[in-house]
Parts: structure tokens; sequence; C-alpha cells
């Protein structure tokens, strides 16, 4: 199934979610290549303080990024989101989300991601004022939110009916509250709601972890795309799984290790380009850790990594690893299925919590 966001038709209906310190320009790109139909970037402040830190200038570079660019913006004050809004797309981005699906207590404490669904008017109000600072530069602003603040208080229908109106031409729905954080189960009642009641593309996220899950949460929400976050971290393929799987009906075998390799040490390369040697040697040991962790050896090493304090010897030890190990063997273990669900049954089917945003 195709989806267009304003101009832009998509590569496919199988997308990466915006995750804070995860979802950069290297990780980005290596999802789109094995596979993402879509990615949007980390949230990016819509603080004009901040917007010459390093943080910031690192998560809104896009250099040789494959488009459509995504970026994705947080706040709380109407005038700084379109401010922050056409900040970005000053520096490329061709679509801007905005960020109402965040739980994270140093957000929300401010009042900013899913805080502002206890404030239907500020979220409405934000809304509106990006997509018409947005609009003179033909930019489309989509949103991502969750099914509500907490399970007394699900407002994610009347809100999404309320952002329609305000222009908003895509919804990104989690399957969670802001209560829940990452516990729990995602639930697909409520995108399934909010995909009856608007006419704008719905995007499912939440617990999609396998082929067979991102199928049946398709059939049963009736949503127009699926949103991959933490099963992706380790194993950014399971997009091209996913998307196999939907078109075929068949799973495709494990990668090659030899593929794994390949791909692990361009992304550190990659890495390294973007952070510099202290912070890429620093932050890279989470993405080797995520590669390795269900690999023969894989805890082993992954303490060997945390005392390696330079980029060389860290790549090279990542390429003697796994130079080892296809030798032991030619493909990764595969992932079990996840089991069957339909019905209210989707509720239930799940095995691991989703994205950071």
């Amino acid at each position: 199934m195709s989806v267009r966001i304003g101009p832009y038709t998509l590569a496919n209906n199988v997308f990466v979610a915006p995750m804070a310190g995860v979802t950069d320009r290297p990780f980005r790109q290596l999802c789109k290549a094995l596979g993402a139909g879509y990615a949007v970037s980390e949230m990016v402040t819509s603080r004009k303080d901040l917007w010459d830190s390093l943080k910031t200038s690192r998560r809104a570079n896009h250099a040789g990024e494959p488009g459509p660019i995504s970026v994705q913006i947080a706040g709380t004050d109407a005038p700084m989101m379109a401010e922050a809004a056409v900040y970005n797309i000053e520096r490329g981005a061709q679509i801007i989300d905005i960020n109402m699906g965040c739980p994270a207590k140093k957000v929300c404490n401010k009042w900013a991601g899913s805080a502002l669904m206890q404030n239907e008017p500020l979220a409405v109000e934000i809304a509106a004022a990006v997509v018409a600072a947005a609009a003179p530069h033909g930019v489309p602003v989509t949103l991502k939110m969750r099914t509500g603040w907490s399970d007394d208080h699900k407002n994610a229908v009347q809100l999404a009916r309320q952002f329609e109106q305000a222009g908003i031409q895509m919804l990104t729905v989690h399957g969670r509250t802001r209560e829940q954080g990452y516990r729990g189960l995602a639930e697909y009642d409520t995108i399934r709601a909010v995909k009856h009641a608007v006419s704008v593309p719905v995007v499912a996220n939440g617990d999609i972890t396998s082929p067979a899950k991102a199928r049946d949460v398709l059939a049963f929400t009736g949503a127009d795309a699926v949103m991959v976050g933490r099963a992706a971290q380790g194993r950014p393929w399971i997009f091209r799984e996913i998307v196999h799987f939907l078109q075929t009906g068949e799973l495709l075998a494990p990668p090659l290790v030899a593929e794994l390799r390949r791909h692990l040490l361009e992304h550190l390369q990659d890495h390294y380009a973007l952070y510099g040697e202290s912070t890429g040697v620093r932050s890279a040991r989470k993405h080797i850790a995520w590669y390795v962790r269900d690999l023969p050896g894989g805890d082993a090493f992954r303490r060997e990594m945390n005392v390696i304090d330079n980029s060389a010897a860290q790549w090279q030890a990542v390429a003697d690893y796994l130079l080892a190990l296809g030798q032991q063997m030619d493909r990764l273990p595969g992932m079990a299925p996840a089991p069957e669900a339909s019905g209210s049954a989707m509720a239930q089917a799940t095995t691991m919590s989703d994205d950071f945003v």
C-alpha cells in the first residue's frame, strides 16, 4: 500500500519511529537502505536558544539522506513551534512532524510531548500554528500522539478529528497512554477508532516486532502504515522482512553474517563521522550491543566494547568478531514469528514495548 504525505508518495507503508538518541542520520539512512519506506528524525527542540547547540545541529543534519526529509519538533508554545518549523524547513526539512507522543518525564514535566494531550485547546493551537507556518513553503505537517494521557483520559479520537481540521496530513498513534510509558501492552482498538474517525493516513505504532504482527495490526486497525521502534534496534533489516511478508506472505531468510558485518561497519564509520571520536565511540556502544545481544559470545563481546575508548580499535574489534562469527555460521539466527492474533485479541498480542518518541 502506498502512502502519500502532501506531494510525497512514500516507498512503502513500513516506517521507522523517531527515537531520541537512536534515529540519527546514520541510523535513518541504514533503515531506509534496508527497506524502511519513511523515517522521522529525533525530535528537535522549539527553544531558539538551543538551536546552535551541538546536539541540535547533529539532529538537524540531513546531509546525503534520501528524501523526503522529515523533522520532528517538540514544544509547548504555538509561536515558538511555528518558528521552529520554519527554521528546520530552511535547513532542508520537507515534512514537519509534531511530537505529542513522547512520555519522557523531562519532556512531559515541561508540558511538551504527550503532556499536551491534557490541554486540547493548546494542542490544536500548536498544530494549526505549525501548519500555517509550513504552508507557504509547501511543506506538509504530520503529528504523532498517544491514545491519551491515562486510561481515564483517552482522547485520541476527538483530538484526531481536530488535528485533521487544523490541516495535519498524517497521524501516527502509539497504542499506549502517557501514564503507561512503555509498560504493559499496546492496544489497537483506539488506533482503529482513530482510523475510522479521520480521512488522512493513520499509522499504527507500538509493539510491531515481527512481519506477522505488522500484518495483524494493519488488518485489525485498518491503518495505512505501521511504525517500528525498538524492534529495529540491532535489527534494521526488519523493515525489508515486513515489506516482503506483506507483499508475498513469505518470510525472508535471516541476513548473512557477512551482510551484517558490512552494514554494521559502514554504520560505525558514518556514526564516527557525525559525532567525532570521543562521543562517537561512547554512543556507538549501544548500537553494537543491540546487534550482538543474541549472537554467540555477544555478552562477552559487549563487555569488551565498554572498555575500548578509540574508534579505530572499536571498529576493528567489531570487524574481527563478525569475521570469526561468519566462520561459524553463514546466517544470523532466525526470529520466531509472532503469535497469530485477530479482533480485540490484538490488544494482548505483544512481546516488546516500542519506540521512545
